[in-house]
């Protein structure tokens, strides 16, 4: 599952991207510097499994992950192909959610595509682009669905409905995802599409270091904006958080942190949202060997929460003996749970909660 990071020429991007991933993807006061896409594997900040590790003592440590692209700035006219356009369009398709950089900072010595600072024209050349990329897909579908749907094809003519209505928003400048489906058919049928609109947005406010708590004019009017659309907003001083990787010690971070009225750092805050954003969830494996934070998708059964592990243990899947993460913490250990009678026996049909600590009986 990987986010990819879009957004204008120069609005700090690739900066946020270093400060994610520590890649150190080239930044510079110029549009155009990421051509190639960057990716970056980047842990997922999560205080639990520093409790389980002070706990069980093991050998070895190992976070969950979520994949950050960073993409090359679009421009308008992008679409039809301008600047980096159809490279960018395919990459972004390519991705699972969004996460959409605005500039909202004033600062002369960085320039802007457009020549001024303005997040809500940013943000609307972006979604335009997107969205008559979106159209043209949908124009194309349309075409051969229809010829099926006159022969009296019933799943053609549900897809030619929802591609109408689809259309129908695209045409008012409103994304693919402000299209509700009304029925899984229609659930399945939105994913198969793979409309880059459709995709789950995340946008992120970059401010400067004074705006990092409160935010700014430019961030109310950023909120203002998409107030409808269902997305979160991040405010983050995308230039003071790459300062803040830059300092060796976790105790200077620290003071860094407390003298802007910032309890942690905001790229671990974005991290967790991402997360969220690709509807991911975690649990737990615990032994001396190693504490893992595995990734499954929200909704996952225990015998696709093992699959994650190897296939195998999908595959031979008997049964789950699970913790619930605060019983594990309260009882302070496996055994002082099973005596408490809090371990769980769990079958095919167990839904994995956000959390769980497993461990998983199979046979091959």
């Amino acid at each position: 599952m990987k986010a990819g990071i879009v957004g204008l020429p120069n609005v700090g991007k690739s900066t946020l991207f270093n400060c994610l991933s520590n890649a150190k993807a080239q930044s510079a006061n110029f549009p155009f510097c990421t051509i190639e896409p960057n990716i970056g594997v980047v842990n997922v900040p999560d205080p639990r499994i520093e409790k389980l590790e002070a706990i069980v003592k093991p050998e070895r440590v190992q976070m969950a992950t979520v994949d950050i692209v960073d993409i090359a700035g679009l421009v308008k006219g992008a679409s039809k192909g301008e600047g980096l356009g159809n490279q960018f369009l395919g990459n972004i398709r390519e991705c699972n959610a969004i996460i959409h950089v605005l500039r909202c900072f004033d600062n002369d010595n960085i320039v802007h595509v457009d020549g001024n600072v303005n997040p809500i024209r940013d943000k609307e050349t972006i979604d335009i682009e997107l969205q008559l990329k979106d159209l043209e897909t949908v124009d194309k579908r349309l075409e051969k669905v229809k010829r099926a749907a006159k022969t009296g094809n019933k799943e053609a003519q549900v897809e030619e409905a929802f591609l109408n209505r689809i259309r129908e928003a695209l045409m008012q400048a409103k994304s693919a995802r402000t299209v509700e489906p009304k029925n899984f058919d229609e659930e399945e049928l939105m994913e198969n599409f793979q409309l880059i609109t459709s995709k789950p947005v995340l946008y992120v406010c970059n401010v400067d270091e004074g705006s990092a708590v409160n935010g700014n004019k430019y961030v109310d009017q950023v909120r203002e904006l998409v107030k409808d659309e269902n997305a979160e907003i991040i405010v983050l001083a995308v230039g003071t958080e790459a300062d803040i990787t830059e300092l060796e010690t976790y105790e200077e971070r620290k003071m860094f942190l407390e003298d802007l009225g910032l309890q942690e750092p905001g790229a671990s805050v974005l991290i967790r949202a991402a997360y969220k954003l690709l509807k991911q969830q975690t649990y737990f494996t615990a032994g001396v060997k190693e504490v893992r934070a595995w990734t499954i998708n929200i909704g996952a059964t225990a015998p696709q929460a093992a699959g994650v592990i190897h296939s195998d243990f999908e595959k031979g899947f008997i049964r789950a003996e699970v913790i619930a993460f605060d019983d594990y913490v309260a009882y302070g250990s496996e055994s002082k749970v099973k005596e408490a009678g809090k371990l769980k026996v769990e079958g095919k049909e167990y839904i994995v909660k956000d959390g769980d600590v497993m461990h998983f009986r199979f046979n091959v």
